[in-house]
């Protein structure tokens, strides 16, 4: 299968690093047009320079905006008034026991992880109804299903995104628009990497054996036994985004190296 996306413009949102960038690198390789998205011009530079070090005639522009508020997205739709592929991939994490997750904590991680993809959804997705082609992509996550203790306020954020992209999907039928979920499991993001590596020094462990450590207690039914690429993940999301995929709308595909055991 060959994927050619020339001809298209794709936005990336929360793309200067980790899975995000692995998806920007992914679709530009593809031939599209792409839009990298971070809170600070010095993050959104450096991503486009590692774009153009792997890929020095890729199509690309950055725009610094802060998402999880109206004015960062309206200043995107200012500079990128229409895309035909939108990949909703900004968001955070961290671990925090629920008990100490505050009201301000649960209404950050919808913002950012929810509202962001909300709003840039609705800007652009009504002008690919209209053109008759386009791509959705929301960021979901293993977590949206297996809500992690650790942390339920980030699984909270990615069940809701779920919700959203069926619910897009549905009021999308038949305009030639798709909108699908990806759900990546326990992934070696740069945040994950560096979060992972303190940790491993706090512990007096080597990196791999708490990588180890954490599959075998957190992620006990990962059948790959491993932390996953982001560039495995950006694969699912470039044949989300290709004309091949014009037969998958509404559904969640699952990038989760087999951590979650049910089969529908």
């Amino acid at each position: 299968m060959h994927i050619s996306l020339n001809g298209k413009r794709a936005i990336v949102s929360g793309s200067t690093a980790g899975i995000g960038l692995a998806i920007a690198i992914g679709l530009a390789d593809a031939g599209a047009e792409v839009v990298l998205n971070g809170r600070t011009q010095a993050r959104v530079d450096d991503a486009l320079n590692a774009v153009r070090e792997r890929l020095p005639q890729a199509r690309i522009i950055g725009v610094a905006a802060d998402l999880s508020t109206p004015e960062g997205a309206q200043q995107l739709f200012d500079q990128v008034p229409h895309t035909d592929i939108l990949v909703n991939n900004l968001g955070i994490f961290e671990p925090k026991p629920f008990f100490e997750i505050e009201d301000a904590d649960w209404q950050r991680f919808f913002d950012v992880n929810v509202l962001s993809a909300v709003r840039l959804s609705r800007h652009y997705a009504r002008g690919m109804a209209e053109r008759t082609w386009g791509r959705v992509i929301f960021l979901s996550s293993e977590s949206a299903l297996q809500i992690p203790i650790e942390m339920v306020h980030y699984g909270m954020s990615k069940t809701a995104l779920l919700a959203v992209s069926r619910g897009l999907a549905e009021t999308l039928a038949g305009t030639g628009v798709t909108v699908n979920s990806v759900l990546p499991g326990p992934t070696r993001s740069e945040g994950v990497d560096d979060f992972m590596t303190k940790l491993a020094q706090e512990q007096g462990v080597s990196r791999e054996e708490l990588e180890a450590n954490f599959l075998a207690e957190h992620r006990p039914t990962s059948l790959l036994k491993r932390l996953e690429t982001v560039e495995e993940v950006a694969n699912m999301v470039v044949y989300l985004a290709s004309l091949q995929a014009s037969g998958t709308t509404g559904a969640a595909l699952r990038v989760d190296g087999g951590v979650l055991r049910s089969i529908a």
